[in-house]
């Protein structure tokens, strides 16, 4: 009996020992994730479970929380804080025993899934204080020995209480750390964005430091175009920048803007004011949506800030006051933005609008000083800007030109407009002959401004020129007639090429006679070369009834591939008009592919001379012709290769739906169909049609033929017509049949051209 009472005493002298020793141990740390790694180790040994976690309780959030050491980083594990054994002990702040994990449906199997762990038993208390608030739970695993009893959960219920005074002070210093952080990062956030000043940049900058701020996938700021009764953001920087409008009052972005109140969405498909057909059209899939107004300093809403999908849970209640005061200290910075924009958008405009016209234009200040000459008027009189630039125009225009001082001093007298037609001027040697108008400039409150003076070349060139152009590309015409005679020869430079072609030509021709034959290529190319010369784009000849064109040359952008691809879809919509009206008129409609590709070509003139051809050559341009020959056989309309799909910059509905060897060729080249043409009647369901196609054609190359086929079956359900699934099907059967050799890797050779 005696040795019975000792050993409980020597037992109640360990545990008061081991309390303090937790008491102690914890206080000299300072960090809370210190505390929580030796929390862990104390409870664990003495448990003498096989592991063990300390969850504690996010309010904001909502989440019971803990932190996982992985080598130098921590590792932050969340969960809903009334979900799993821990969410029903911290809920509760019951105990918990559970001798079988698996036989209690609180406990979550998809963590032991997940990392082959096997859990045995539980033990779980909750962390109270001395209060008797309970900021979390401890969790134990799998007794080393025997099973867990009561006298372990009192002594884990001891510890962790002893514990929790210091989790809880360490915990709101963290917090207060945090917070500290996160302002003077919000003020470096905040200085960083309001130093903008182009409104483009601007834009891509609130909408970069918002996600990061939030922790978020995306967001968008939108400002209010108040002509329009737009929203309006531009995606990109620089050139490749996009400009998204949409009605001030539709959606959640106009709701918002409307009312001027926030709307936090946790569950975005839950809101019927969500609209989900952008994320079908993108792909992209919602969960969680934050949108404040924008509201300037005198209290009108200028604008939205809308962010997506933050990580880790909803938006809260915090995110809901740092959107609203990040968007108020930059609000002046986009208002000011956007008049600077908007006064820049004038200036350019005005000089990209006289920059652009082939006519020279000048103009004069009240006192006969000529202010502005743009580069045709440069290029007219073969002089530089410093040649005429703050001149008097009595000291310019001297000799067999005075006479146009005369006619600038009437205009200036009687504020009337004069007009001189098929006028002589001469700058040099250099004689123009030229159509001329004099105009007078007037200021709103009609005061006198100068005078305007433009001069329409009509010299021979020019007429030469225009005759030209109809037997070849203006760009091409205007390099020939400035090449002299240096006129033989060709360079590198990378192009985009286009391969357009009339599919059975050959029947159609038969059935038409020549005489219909010619007009209808007259009447086909006219649409056609209409589509190529509005993106830019150089004709480069006729084949038969084959359209190509190059994009890139003579003149680079820095959007060629884009200028190509839009020219082909625009090619396909306008033969898709202009075939309802054929079908409407009794005639057949007729079909064509298209084929692009991106490449360094060689460009130039070759021949003798007196007699020579402008063309294109290399693999490029035959890389063109064999993708728009694969039309035909993939049942496509447009396809494109890879070294294009790789340099777009837009946003397009686009599939990969192969890799080949074309003939003659060793190497292998990813090909896409371009599907932008397409409509909910040509092709119903197409994203997520195309979304089991790209399945089917993975599963195709890893050799799951079965699988493969299911997939192809799926989007042939949802678009019958889509032949290049049944192909294939037929290809997944012949590969069952005939197992590739080792190494294969999905690729197709093609034996013909």
């Amino acid at each position: 009996m005696k040795k019975d009472r000792a050993l409980d005493t020597d037992v109640r002298l360990h545990q008061a020992e081991l309390l303090l020793n937790v008491a102690q141990t914890m206080a000299t740390y300072e960090t809370l994730d210190e505390m929580l790694n030796v929390l862990v180790e104390i409870t664990t040994r003495e448990i003498r479970a096989d592991r063990g976690t300390i969850f504690l309780n996010d309010a904001e959030t909502g989440e019971l929380y803990s932190r996982v050491a992985q080598g130098t980083f921590q590792r932050e594990i969340r969960i809903i804080n009334n979900t799993g054994i821990a969410g029903h002990v911290f809920t509760t702040g019951e105990s918990l025993l559970v001798h079988d994990a698996y036989k209690d449906e609180r406990f979550n199997r998809s963590v032991d899934e997940k990392t082959g762990y096997t859990t045995k038993s539980i033990l779980c208390v909750p962390i109270r204080t001395m209060k008797a608030e309970i900021i979390g739970a401890a969790q134990m695993l799998n007794k080393k020995k025997g099973r867990f009893n009561k006298e372990d959960m009192k002594l884990l219920e001891s510890m962790t209480t002893q514990a929790a005074i210091t989790l809880q002070s360490i915990g709101i210093v963290e917090k207060m750390r945090k917070f500290r952080a996160k302002e003077m990062e919000f003020f470096d956030l905040v200085s960083n964005v309001t130093a903008e000043i182009d409104l483009g940049s601007l834009l891509n900058k609130v909408m970069s430091e918002a996600t990061r701020m939030l922790n978020s996938e995306r967001s968008t700021l939108f400002l209010n175009d108040e002509k329009r009764k737009e929203l309006f953001s531009m995606v990109g920087e620089g050139l490749g920048a996009m400009i998204i409008r949409l009605p001030n009052h539709m959606g959640i972005a106009g709701a918002v803007f409307q009312s001027g109140e926030t709307i936090n969405i946790p569950y975005a498909y839950a809101d019927l004011r969500f609209n989900p057909a952008f994320d079908r059209k993108t792909g992209f899939f919602t969960r969680s949506i934050l949108c404040v107004p924008v509201v300037n300093k005198s209290g009108k809403t200028i604008g939205v800030t809308q962010v997506l999908n933050k990580r880790g849970g909803p938006f809260t209640k915090g995110d809901e006051s740092r959107l609203r005061a990040f968007t108020a200290q930059v609000s002046i910075a986009l208002e000011n933005a956007k008049l600077f924009d908007d006064i820049q958008n004038m200036k350019n405009y005005s000089e990209s609008m006289l920059e652009s016209m082939s006519n020279g234009v000048m103009t004069l200040d009240e006192e006969g000083k000529i202010i502005t000459c743009n580069a045709a008027g440069l290029r007219i009189m073969q002089i530089d800007a410093q040649d005429i630039i703050d001149y008097a125009v009595r000291d310019f225009f001297v000799g067999k030109n005075s006479w146009l001082v005369d006619k600038i001093h009437r205009v200036e007298e009687t504020r009337k407009s004069e007009m001189t037609m098929d006028a002589e001027l001469e700058f040099g040697e250099n004689k123009v002959s030229a159509n001329i108008a004099i105009l007078p400039l007037t200021s709103v409150d009609k005061k006198n401004l100068g005078v305007m003076i433009i001069m329409d070349d009509i010299s021979s060139e020019k007429r030469v020129k225009s005759t030209m152009s109809r037997y070849m590309d203006p760009g091409l015409a205007d390099q020939l007639l400035e090449g002299g005679e240096d006129i033989l020869g060709g360079k590198s430079t990378p192009a985009t090429i286009l391969f357009s072609d009339i599919r059975s030509f050959t029947t159609l021709s038969e059935e038409l006679g020549a005489q219909g034959t010619v007009s209808l290529l007259n009447e086909y190319f006219t649409i056609m070369v209409e589509c190529i010369q509005r993106e830019g784009g150089m004709l480069d000849k006729f084949i038969g009834d084959a359209i190509m064109a190059a994009f890139g040359i003579p003149l680079a952008h820095d959007d060629d591939e884009d200028r190509a691809m839009r020219a082909a879809i625009a090619m396909i919509n306008a033969l898709n008009h202009w075939n309802r009206e054929r079908v409407s008129q009794g005639k057949k409609p007729v079909k064509m592919g298209l084929g692009l590709n991106t490449d360094v070509i060689v460009s130039g003139n070759i021949g003798s001379p007196k007699r020579m051809d402008y063309t294109l050559i290399g693999d490029g341009v035959n890389l063109a012709s064999r993708l728009e020959s694969l039309c035909k056989k993939y049942h496509a309309s447009i396809l494109i290769s890879e070294n294009t799909y790789k340099r777009l910059r837009g946003t397009y509905r686009i599939r990969e739906i192969d890799r080949v060897v074309v003939k003659g060729k060793t190497e292998t080249v990813g090909v896409y169909e371009v599907l932008d043409y397409h409509s909910a009647e040509s092709f119903p369901n197409l994203m997520e049609a195309v979304n089991h196609f790209q399945d089917g054609l993975q599963k195709y190359r890893n050799q799951q033929w079965d699988r493969a086929i299911q997939s192809f079956d799926k989007a042939r359900e949802l678009n019958p017509a889509d032949e290049i699934c049944r192909m294939y099907t037929d290809r997944c059967k012949f590969w069952k049949e005939t197992p590739p050799a080792e190494g294969w890797d999905g690729a197709w050779i093609m034996d013909s051209k």
